[in-house]
């Protein structure tokens, strides 16, 4: 670990998860791992020892912004170092990956990966194709950002305003790439979501959400094109069928995933597009236990549940 700078990881979560242990079995000598939770009543907090370098932070309850953002302010404002990681806690982080942000980093200057969504449920699995085309691919392509995995240094953003609008919005990845260019990295994460049809639900109304507010033209273009291509799906079923199997096929080479669920993608384009015309109309939706109405970019409320 010589020759680079001390890093802070930023780990929100409320339990101590593999992903914890992962993370702490690669910090370098001056590193620290935040886990931010949100009161002491977490079952984080029941351990009896933790890895050298882990701290332990109380983030306390969100009051206008989502639990996430109030999360990654505590722990910005706790690290002790310049450059910062932060990562999720519902994926597998390999022996090497924080080595080979670090590298990314001195090559790049700021990086991301890019997540792949897996389903653990029916709805989930069957989004799978639209989720990795409609959002890991231009996560990928664009040189976008995605909180799961991405380095950066506190100089390369104004920090004080980042964290002054974060502590009014929902989306700590959404408001960063409005302060942070990155470089995408080649590294594609599994990220297993879903577990119930509720939960399911619940997501692509949260990520329509975050996309209409940061990103109202791209949300209108691919809710127009999906509306296009489902048109066509139904007046030429066989083809369309085909043709975006194909094409998704060639979306998983891309992101380096072989996955069967692309033979999914017709049928997903007929859940798909609901949802995200659900997602526009929806007033509140629930994230990890919080409800939330976000009537617009910097006014949240979190709603009793």
């Amino acid at each position: 670990m010589c020759g680079r700078p001390p890093l802070s990881i930023l780990l929100p979560t409320t339990r101590w998860t593999d992903t914890c242990g992962e993370v702490a079995a690669q910090l370098g000598d001056s590193d620290e791992l935040l886990v931010i939770h949100d009161d002491e009543a977490d079952p984080v907090t029941d351990r009896q020892e933790y890895p050298e370098g882990v701290r332990l932070i109380v983030a306390g309850e969100p009051e206008r912004c989502s639990g996430k953002a109030n999360a990654i302010v505590a722990g910005m404002e706790a690290a002790r170092h310049d450059r910062v990681v932060w990562t999720d806690d519902d994926f597998h982080h390999p022996p090497d990956w924080l080595s080979a942000l670090c590298a990314d980093y001195e090559e790049h200057g700021p990086v991301s990966e890019v997540p792949y969504f897996v389903g653990r449920d029916l709805l989930s699995t069957v989004l799978e194709p639209l989720y990795a085309s409609a959002g890991s691919l231009g996560l990928y392509l664009g040189n976008q950002i995605w909180g799961g995995s991405v380095i950066f240094d506190r100089n390369d953003i104004d920090e004080a305003a980042f964290l002054s609008e974060l502590r009014r919005t929902i989306s700590d990845d959404g408001l960063l790439m409005e302060y942070l260019e990155v470089t995408t990295v080649g590294r594609t994460r599994i990220v297993p979501i879903g577990g119930s049809i509720y939960e399911s639900i619940e997501r692509p109304v949260r990520w329509t959400k975050i996309l209409w507010w940061h990103f109202p033209g791209t949300t209108a273009g691919i809710f127009l094109i999906s509306l296009l291509v489902l048109a066509v799906a139904v007046l030429a079923p066989f083809p369309v069928a085909v043709a975006l199997t194909v094409l998704h096929l060639a979306v998983n080479e891309v992101l380096g995933v072989r996955r069967w669920t692309a033979v999914l993608a017709y049928p997903a384009l007929f859940v798909f597009v609901p949802l995200v015309a659900y997602g526009l109309v929806r007033r509140t939706f629930v994230w990890s236990g919080r409800r939330y109405r976000w009537r617009s970019k910097f006014d949240v409320a979190v709603v009793e549940q």
